[in-house]
């Protein structure tokens, strides 16, 4: 989405970048405890945003994002990528 706003540029073809860019990249699915948690987690509306952080949380992952909104959200890691 960001690539297709123009906000921001990649050297290929998205499908290429992406698959090159991936290898060894692992799909958490969404979980009915994942689900749960991102409604439990005292966070701003964005559901996109509440399922990454439940992720994190559940799976127990490092949350990495340049959105300050998801830095500093208390027992989840998070890592500032700016």
């Amino acid at each position: 989405m960001l690539h297709r706003k123009k906000r921001i540029s990649l050297s290929a073809d998205f499908l290429v970048w992406l698959r090159q860019s991936t290898p060894g990249f692992h799909q958490a699915p969404l979980t009915h405890q994942i689900a749960i948690a991102a409604e439990q987690l005292s966070l701003h509306a964005d559901p996109a945003d509440r399922f990454l952080a439940a992720t994190a949380q559940v799976l127990d992952l490092t949350l990495v994002t340049a959105d300050q909104r998801l830095l500093g959200l208390g027992t989840i890691r998070t890592l500032g990528n700016r």
